[in-house]
């Protein structure tokens, strides 16, 4: 997109931090207001990640100005809210192509720019790693500086207190800022709070306190007192108590928006010693009205039209999967009131809305927790309850110990249903739902189901909530059903397949069979008109449907399975084990994803790159069967 100066003209002069670093302190506020309107323009062309980034224009500029990058270390939580990093960081003409096939990566991603310190997508890692890199710049000696931007739900998880906890222990000199958007005190926030912030921050304040400590050390009981008073007196005017038991010195509540004064705080703060948390508190969507009364709407949109604040809709007549999902949660609640529902911070992606307001009792939402979650899960098992925890693919990979450890061990009757599974399109390698059927196939007693349309979807979540012996998984993909006839709700019986699609009788040359998992079954059924082909729809992963396969192997040249999961110990690995532990010679083509990290684009592209569209599957399956 190329830059209007007439709109934008304090920005245009900004094309890096060193551009950035020239800007008079008080250009900074039209600065920040020219990126904001930027910012809104360009994911109104190209979709992506808005409200976030809205919120955190003045802390970006604010770092970039105070802090020396790519020298120092600016660490981004999750990336939903780097946008206005990228976009100072050589980026901002590439904008456009963010979260499209060969653009711009949605998250900080380190082989984009040297200014990404730390790939990422999901959340609560910024402590942990910023905390490594303090370490590495205190030994390397050079007084590189590591500063780490958290959200506040991101500070929910567990992660970020183990490493405030072990920062604490060891005390590097680094700065966590904690960006929060819940206004829940933001009475605090105001000239009082600020210039308090600015006086905690300075110099006079750090060098009073630490000749105090010096001065008392030799008299225990009169040092303790001291602390104890200081803490009690920071208390009355700063909610930090929590974060000085972790060891480290806490600054703020400051007004995230206020880009001069914390371009001052932020230049106190780079020279304290030791462990430092800012406390800034900023608006989600600052600057959008219609972002700001809606964060949530306003976090991930399709293009928009800025003026109205209309945004493009899908074209699909049909349920997301994450709505049949909260649909037949509902649908079930209603004759079971054992049913549980649990979701790590994702009600709205994990199609939950409805059921948290019309049974709320029966609803818990445990923050960005996934271990928590699962083992909590275990614990309503215990009790007598029937947990389902709601799930994407590449959350549940966080909480694997606790899959294995506390429920698959004890074989309690958790359900998770795996949302995301499979490509999900523009958020790239860390979203991609590539490994669960490969991570959860290994574990004993897991019964797997891969419903391949939007009434099979509601058959197996039916099935796996009523399946007693022992842990069940429902895995299904981003994005809209088929359009299929929803039937009444039924137990399906345990690992069995059903056949779609006979082999031509007529057709010349070798007979093949494809095995389907999932809702690749489509392209399965095209795949199968040109080849004259037998189609399967497994629909178990585990255990495997073993007489179908018998019976396909004796009938058929050769075999053909199909899953959008990663190839390499996938539900098609699985379908080999069996065949040779049977020692039955039949020749098998297993179609899946890549052992590589899938990059982004468009689902339906990626699919076709990949060959798992029509086409695709018998372009591969001819040339496997010359060779």
């Amino acid at each position: 997109m190329s830059l209007d100066i007439t709109q934008y003209p304090t920005l245009a002069l900004v094309n890096s931090p060193d551009d950035l670093r020239l800007v008079a302190k008080e250009n900074l506020p039209k600065l920040c207001d020219e990126l904001r309107q930027y910012l809104l323009n360009s994911v109104s062309r190209s979709s992506g990640h808005l409200a976030s980034g809205l919120g955190t224009v003045e802390l970006t500029v604010a770092l970039h100005y105070v802090y020396n990058t790519p020298f120092d270390h600016i660490v981004w939580d999750v990336g939903h809210q780097a946008y206005p990093h990228k976009i100072l960081t050589g980026r901002r003409d590439d904008m456009p192509s963010i979260r499209q096939k060969n653009g711009l990566h949605p998250f900080p991603w380190r082989e984009e720019s040297e200014y990404d310190v730390l790939s990422v997508g999901h959340s609560s890692t910024s402590i942990s790693a910023g905390l490594g890199m303090a370490v590495a710049a205190q030994k390397e000696g050079k007084g590189r500086r590591t500063a780490c931007v958290i959200g506040d739900g991101a500070m929910t998880a567990g992660m970020a207190f183990e490493a405030m906890n072990h920062a604490g222990d060891i005390k590097p000199d680094m700065l966590v800022i904690l960006n929060d958007n819940e206004m829940s005190i933001s009475e605090n926030v105001g000239a009082l709070n600020n210039h308090l912030a600015q006086i905690l921050s300075g110099k006079l304040y750090a060098t009073l306190r630490e000749s105090g400590k010096m001065m008392l050390s030799g008299l225990p009981p009169i040092k303790e007192l001291v602390k104890r008073t200081e803490e009690h007196l920071k208390g009355m005017v700063v909610p930090g108590t929590l974060f000085e038991e972790f060891g480290f010195n806490y600054i703020g509540p400051v007004d995230g928006h206020d880009v001069q004064g914390l371009v001052q705080t932020l230049k106190n703060m780079r020279s304290l010693k030791g462990p430092q948390l800012l406390h800034i508190m900023t608006k989600k969507g600052k600057g959008y009205a219609p972002a700001e009364q809606d964060p949530i709407g306003w976090h991930g949109v399709p293009k928009f039209d800025p003026e109205t604040g209309t945004q493009q809709k899908g074209r699909s007549a049909y349920p997301s999967y994450s709505n049949v999902f909260g649909d037949w949660l509902c649908e079930e609640a209603a004759v079971d009131d054992r049913l549980m529902a649990i979701t790590p911070a994702m009600r709205e992606g994990s199609g939950m809305v409805r059921f948290s307001k019309e049974y709320p009792q029966q609803y818990f939402d445990v923050a960005i927790a996934e271990q928590h979650a699962v083992t909590f899960a275990a614990g309503l098992a215990i009790g007598g309850y029937k947990p389902i925890v709601a799930i994407y693919s590449t959350f549940l990979q966080r909480a694997y110990d606790q899959v294995i450890h506390d429920v698959a061990i004890q074989k309690l009757p958790v359900m998770f249903a795996i949302d995301r599974g499979g490509i999900v399109g523009a958020d790239g390698p860390t979203h991609q739902g590539a490994f669960d059927l490969s991570y959860l196939r290994c574990i004993p007693d897991m019964v797997i189901m891969t419903p391949s349309d939007e009434n099979e979807c509601r058959l197996m979540l039916h099935t796996g909530h009523h399946y007693q012996d022992g842990p069940t998984a429902v895995r299904y993909p981003r994005g809209n059903g088929v359009g299929a006839e929803l039937t009444a709700l039924e137990v399906l019986p345990i690992g069995k397949g059903r056949l779609c699609r006979q082999a031509d009788s007529d057709r010349q040359g070798k007979k093949v069979a494809i095995l389907n998992f999932g809702t690749l079954l489509p392209e399965a059924l095209k795949a199968a008109e040109q080849l004259g082909a037998t189609v399967a729809d497994m629909r178990f992963v585990k255990p495997l449907d073993e007489s179908l396969i018998r019976t396909l192997a004796s009938e058929h040249d050769a075999l053909i399975t199909l899953e959008e999961n990663a190839v390499m110990g996938g539900a098609g690995s699985g379908v080999n084990e069996w065949l040779m532990a049977q020692r039955l010679s039949v020749p098998v083509l297993n179609l899946g994803l890549p052992d590589a990290f899938v990059p982004q684009g468009g689902q339906e592209e990626i699919r076709a790159d990949l060959g798992l569209d029509a086409d695709g599957i018998v372009e591969r399956y001819r040339k496997w069967s010359e060779n």
